[in-house]
């Protein structure tokens, strides 16, 4: 499968057309950003252990008979994978407050929710990324009935308890993360997009270390090796 043309280049990754209308290729790249763009950084090897993470966990999703996008791993750094309609909403789920929930809310990082909370966000650089309520999702077409939300609602649960399930056998804690979903060819609503410590706060079960981009995001170093560290027990976990 060749790369024709390149459809999309985000912060993290190019979207490749290929020679099939129904298969993309998503070529993960080494730049950092945070804070909307405004801290950035080239550190080389970072995409190809997104893109390592990313094919685990998608793997593992998919035994556990959640749909996603994943077709395979090409090379170190490319993914082939399903064409998708984006739906332009951001998933946020937590289950410690850390990152923006603290801030907003004055709880203390580290603290433990009472239950899994689901967020949504409007994909929209522009804006900013604003907070989204169902209201507002109906409202701006983002999706076609309120059952679309209930479902993406319910998956997004679903796919933390696996994932939560997969990485304390890492030893490892899964603070918040990020996913995004599309519609396939069926319109089916599938996972798509990346699996990785960009996207995930995971802190070490024991010590509670950072081992995802907020080591870049708040200037600790050693985010390459906290990559290499999570990809090294995730491969080699029970």
């Amino acid at each position: 499968m060749k790369k024709t043309e390149l459809l999309y280049e985000g912060k993290a990754k190019k979207i490749w057309k290929t020679d099939d209308p129904n298969l993309l290729i998503s070529e993960f790249k080494d730049s950092l950003t945070a804070f909307n763009g405004e801290k950035k950084d080239e550190q080389a090897g970072k995409g190809a252990l997104n893109n390592k993470i990313s094919t685990i966990l998608f793997e593992y999703l998919e035994s556990k008979g959640v749909p996603t996008h994943f077709v395979k791993m090409i090379d170190d750094n490319n993914m082939l994978h399903k064409a998708a309609e984006v739906i332009k909403i951001e998933v946020i789920v937590r289950n410690i407050a850390a990152g923006s929930l603290s801030r907003n809310l004055g709880l203390k990082e580290g603290k433990k929710l009472p239950f899994t909370l689901v967020e949504f966000d409007y994909k929209n650089d522009e804006l900013g990324d604003p907070k989204l309520n169902d209201q507002h999702a109906l409202i701006l077409g983002l999706v076609k009935e309120q059952a679309e939300l209930d479902y993406i609602r319910y998956m997004a649960r679903k796919i933390n308890r696996f994932l939560s399930e997969f990485y304390a056998q890492a030893g490892l804690k899964l603070v918040d993360f990020k996913l995004e979903f599309g519609r396939d060819a069926n319109d089916n609503i599938i996972l798509i997009d990346e699996l990785s410590p960009d996207n995930f706060r995971l802190w070490d079960k024991d010590t509670n270390e950072k081992m995802d981009k907020d080591r870049f995001r708040q200037g600790l170093g050693g985010l390459l090796e906290a990559y290499e560290e999570v990809l090294k027990r995730i491969q080699n976990k029970g």
